[in-house]
């Protein structure tokens, strides 16, 4: 079966499940098991972000673009990372584990646009590089917060360090993804 093909509701869920143990162990100090072995969807190799939440705020989201891994594997680093070294947060504390909410982006491949409107809002993401920096927000994001194409642009550009606008400069780069969106609350987990 192909790897472009999306998660099913069991790989989701695993996925997950994944990335809760993870945190827990990880944060208690003891020690994750393995719930990987059987699924074909986790042994895809894509990327993926893991996004913490907790009382609806923000409080961590670390992930990358590519990997040479099953993806069961990069979703328990970008765990890990997400609970402990967003330079944003302080880490999880035991204290928190009840209080958080998880969801996991499955990326597809970037892809460079040559014109900003093939940019679709909530279909795509964008990750934005120049010599002066580079950032990246996820699809969700825009619909979150009700941002047109422009607006989404520019929010990029300044989540890179950059001035609003700096995706006109030719030595910007605009990359746009898609991902697979899922959280525990969608999936009744929380």
């Amino acid at each position: 079966m192909s790897q472009d093909r999306p998660l099913n509701q069991e790989e989701k869920k695993r996925l997950l499940r994944i990335a809760r143990q993870t945190i827990e162990s990880h944060v208690t100090g003891g020690k994750a098991g393995g719930d990987h072995a059987t699924l074909e969807g986790l042994g895809f190799k894509r990327g993926a972000f893991v996004t913490i939440h907790r009382r609806g705020a923000l409080r961590g989201c670390i992930g990358n673009f590519f990997s040479d891994q099953p993806l069961a594997n990069t979703v328990e680093e970008m765990a890990v990372a997400a609970a402990s070294h967003d330079p944003r947060f302080p880490p999880v504390s035991p204290a928190e584990l009840g209080e958080l909410d998880l969801e996991i982006s499955v990326l597809s491949p970037l892809r460079e646009v040559e014109d900003v409107n093939e940019i679709q809002v909530g279909e795509h993401g964008i990750y934005i590089f120049s010599p002066r920096g580079r950032g990246v927000l996820l699809p969700q994001v825009a619909t979150e917060y009700g941002w047109d194409r422009d607006t989404f642009l520019d929010q990029t550009c300044l989540k890179a360090g950059l001035e609003p606008g700096c995706w006109r400069d030719p030595q910007t780069k605009v990359l746009v993804f898609s991902a697979q969106v899922f959280g525990e609350k969608d999936l009744g987990q929380a």
